[in-house]
């Protein structure tokens, strides 16, 4: 019988899928999500709670309602939206974590050598 072992998977693989499964999703499934109002915006149409609302300030935008301006066919739209909210979120996440892999190397260089460690 083969002794089954776990496979070490590098942080780059997992991080490549983990992209390449967010574009799939955002370009596949999300234009075939639901259009109707979740339940929050459904409980306050229903209570009347959205009487006062106002339209979003960038409700003119270039990605405002899932959708990309000027790209007619909406299921394409969405995904390119969905593409474009993915890359996004990604660049600031590496944005982020670059900024505290420095923050600590900084902190690591500038602390003091401990007498004695080892």
């Amino acid at each position: 019988m083969a002794r089954v072992t776990s496979a070490s998977v590098s942080t780059r693989t997992f991080a490549i899928a983990g992209i390449a499964i967010a574009l799939l999703l955002a370009f596949v499934v999300a234009p075939h999500a639901s259009s109707s109002p979740d339940g929050l915006v459904k409980v306050a149409a229903d209570q009347g709670l959205d009487r006062g609302a106002h339209p979003s300030a960038v409700a003119g935008g270039p990605l405002a309602g899932y959708a990309v301006n000027g790209v007619h066919d909406t299921t394409i739209s969405t995904g390119v939206a969905g593409i474009i909210g993915v890359a996004a979120t990604g660049a600031l996440g590496i944005v982020l974590f670059a900024g505290v892999r420095a923050m600590r190397r900084r902190r690591d260089a500038s602390a003091p050598a401990r007498a004695g460690a080892g």
